[in-house]
């Protein structure tokens, strides 16, 4: 754990105005910047631990020892001790300016501010996972969103050179220690930080590192490896040893100035080999290797030439990446030849300025200095405009494999990454509001949000925020979004997602409104009908509705006629039955399809003078095959053999069930039945007309039509008379054909 640190305000008595004065004294504003910085920086963390428990100055040291290794100027290396005293600073940039110049304040600032980013997201993804994730994301994507954020965070390179030689030490310190490694900082180093340094090109951090963090993950499978090079270690070294001194001198003696090195062996790499291609350890070509190092390119091939004319190359291992560099601008020629033994020996043939950038990478020739506005984020490249440029472009390389992986684009150009109080990682488009961070923690946390604190201070709900920002919501126990949060003039929301969210709400709210009316608009006609004791759901029902929500909805929206509930409870005309087996010579004469169909519609075990009729359920026609049910005072009611009504009422009462059949119609007279056709589509302006429009070019009398409208999808039911269901079909198809229709059929 941190000792308890100092800190020091401007303006408050303390001695941090002489601290400041003392690091001028006899130095010039712009040298000996490491030297000034170690001097200001000491006193605050020569006896504070890191959380890691090494002593927070000699981290800083070796930081600083690590930059340098990798060509930082003095100005980098001055930073490794200042962001450390940042941390006991109320205003550090205030007074990091006013010591050292504005481009060291903002470095040492930024870098600090990281540095709290990661360490949080650590602590928290430890201690509580489960809250350390917004919006269930997995422990995977947080890590892409740390990854992500180092990014944004890196518009200076010099915060990824620094954090990247951080990271490194504390590696060294733990294997140094022999403490036990937190697995999270260990699967930071090996699947965050480590590729970066790839992408970057600066091996000599990228290898350790892996290394370090492979042993601390992986500790029996590190020591079996390393047991394995260790086994021949003398013998295998003495023999790359003579090999190398030979092609070296046999080199020099076709005119070619080398450089001849045996290659240090990376147990990571090592073990990356053996898994991905499935090879045992004496297979993996690598372990037994050299490098060349030549004046030029030319000198490459023929060096090349001369190698695989003295041993003899293995087949598919050659690879040209000075004719095609990778990504990262690494340049060598890689081959593996096989030497008398028949054992496989990789050789590697670069130049030197290929060398230096395959050990440092873009660190190898990026001579920092101070450049006012000029250069990138301040700084230039020794004056050399082209060397500036390919560090950036491997820098953007690096964030275009991030954004291409997720489909996002530019991460420096649309997104900025804020934190919870928690310090869990919220990815929020460029100019996104603290109304937009809520919305993406939790819709019912944007809802009922009222204000919000960023970095502490309260600020409007509509305040563009900016890349690393801490943001606590503050909320109401109940009420909604305004509708202020949608007029684009005022900002409030910039996210897609959380507009969509607040107008759902809105759209929500006025559905409920429309329902209530229309709840009381039917109340009230039971009340008048005296029929208060009826089900609403059974009304609903009998109504073609799903629910009774249903039947309220398109009421309230007046798209559905009381009028229709009213004749649901007039009462039929009476019928005086004889028995229980009803002989009547015609139907009721208020249904005159149903008279129609008597008059020899259907035949009743052969005799045409029983009472019939069609049930409503199932609304049969010619040709359906049919069956009788013998009723209880209502003669026979007839039903299509597929109806779900009729085979539960054949179940219960089998001995009721009579044949029946179509009988034929008297000359000059046409019998006509009413069919329900239910339409279920994609709601538009237009659609009950064009379907409409069908039955009536087809010549079919619509004489009901029932429309209900849920969630943007359509249900319609068509009453319509028909003298042959078979000429339904085709109808049908027609209506299936209308634009938006998904489907129809009959009931």
């Amino acid at each position: 754990m941190k000792s308890e640190p100092v800190t020091a305000a401007v303006g408050v008595a303390s001695p941090l105005p002489q601290l400041i004065a003392a690091t001028r004294v006899g130095l010039p504003d712009e040298a000996d910047a490491k030297a000034r910085a170690r001097a200001f920086a000491e006193p605050f963390i020569a006896s504070e631990t890191l959380d890691t428990g090494e002593n927070t100055l000699a981290h800083a040291d070796a930081v600083a020892h690590i930059v340098a290794d990798i060509g930082g100027s003095e100005a980098m290396q001055a930073a490794c001790y200042l962001v450390y005293a940042c941390e006991h600073l109320n205003r550090p940039l205030e007074v990091i300016t006013k010591a050292f110049g504005a481009n060291h304040a903002a470095l040492a600032v930024e870098t600090t501010q990281l540095i709290r980013v990661q360490r949080q997201a650590r602590k928290t993804q430890a201690t509580s996972p489960a809250t350390a994730v917004p919006m269930s994301q997995s422990a995977a994507a947080q890590t892409e969103n740390v990854r992500k954020m180092l990014l944004a965070f890196s518009r200076d390179l010099r915060v990824v050179l620094l954090r990247l030689a951080s990271r490194l030490q504390t590696l060294r310190h733990y294997a140094a220690t022999r403490l036990p490694v937190p697995p999270s900082l260990a699967r930071e180093s090996l699947q965050v930080f480590a590729p970066l340094a790839n992408r970057l090109g600066i091996w000599q951090i990228k290898w350790e590192m892996e290394d370090l963090a492979f042993r601390f993950l992986e500790p029996d499978t590190y020591r079996e490896v390393a047991r394995l090079l260790d086994e021949k270690r003398v013998e295998r070294e003495a023999y790359v040893e003579q090999l190398r001194q030979q092609l070296q001198d046999q080199l020099r003696q076709q005119g070619i100035q080398a450089s001849v090195q045996g290659r240090p062996k990376h147990i990571y790499s090592i073990v990356r080999k053996m898994r991905g291609k499935s090879l045992g350890f004496g297979q993996v070509h690598d372990i037994r290797a050299l490098r060349v190092v030549v004046p030029s390119v030319a000198d490459c091939y023929a060096a090349l030439s001369w190698v695989h004319a003295q041993l003899p190359p293995v087949p598919n291992e050659f690879d040209d990446y000075i004719a095609k560099p990778k990504p990262n601008g690494y340049q060598s020629l890689h081959t593996v030849v096989r030497n008398t033994q028949g054992q496989p020996i990789e050789v590697q043939i670069r130049t030197q300025a290929m060398h230096d950038h395959a050990e440092h990478g873009v660190a190898a020739h990026w001579a920092y200095k101070e450049a006012g506005s000029k250069g990138y984020s301040g700084v230039s490249a020794s004056g050399e405009y082209d060397a500036k440029i390919a560090v950036l472009r491997q820098l953007l390389a690096w964030e275009r494999d991030l954004s291409d992986a997720d489909g996002h684009q530019g991460l420096f150009d649309d997104r900025i990454y804020v934190l919870t109080p928690d310090a869990a990682i919220v990815d929020l488009p460029q100019g996104a509001t603290p109304l937009d961070f809520a919305y993406s923690v939790h819709t019912n946390l944007g809802h009922r949000c009222r204000g919000a604190r960023v970095d502490g201070a309260m600020v409007p709900l509509n305040t563009p925020l900016q890349n690393g920002q801490t943001v606590e919501i503050s909320t109401a126990k109940e009420g909604g979004p305004s509708r202020d949060w949608l007029n684009p003039e005022l900002r409030f929301l910039v996210s897609h997602r959380a507009k969509a969210k607040v107008r759902a709400w809105f759209n929500a709210l006025q559905q409920h409104e429309t329902v209530a009316r229309g709840r009381e608009a039917v109340e009230k006609l039971l009340q008048r009908e005296g029929k208060t004791a009826i089900k609403l759901d059974d009304l609903a029902s009998q109504l073609g509705f799903k629910a009774a929500d249903d039947l309220f909805h398109v009421v309230g929206k007046d798209e559905f006629s009381l009028r229709s509930i009213e004749l649901l409870f007039k009462p039929a005309e009476p019928v005086v039955p004889q028995d229980e087996f009803l002989l009547l010579k015609k139907s009721r004469q208020g249904d005159k399809a149903a008279s129609r169909h008597a008059k020899g519609g259907v035949l009743v075990v052969g005799i045409d003078s029983l009472m019939t009729q069609l049930a409503k359920c199932c609304k049969p026609a010619p040709p359906d095959d049919i069956q009788g049910f013998v009723t209880r005072g209502k003669g026979v009611s007839v039903h299509r053999s597929d109806c779900s009504n009729f085979r539960e009422m054949a179940a219960r009462n089998s001995e009721r069930v009579i044949p029946v059949a179509w009988g034929g119609i008297k000359a000059g007279e046409t019998a006509v039945y009413p069919v329900d056709v239910a339409v279920e589509a994609a709601d538009r302006q237009g659609l009950l007309r064009d379907i409409s429009e069908v039955f009536a070019r087809e010549k079919m009398n619509v004489v009901g039509v029932q429309t209900q409208t849920l969630k943007g999808t359509a249900w319609m039911t068509f009453t319509v008379e028909v003298t042959d269901a078979g000429r339904l079909r085709h109808v049908m198809a027609q209506v299936t054909g209308v634009p938006n229709v998904r489907s129809a059929r009959r009931r």
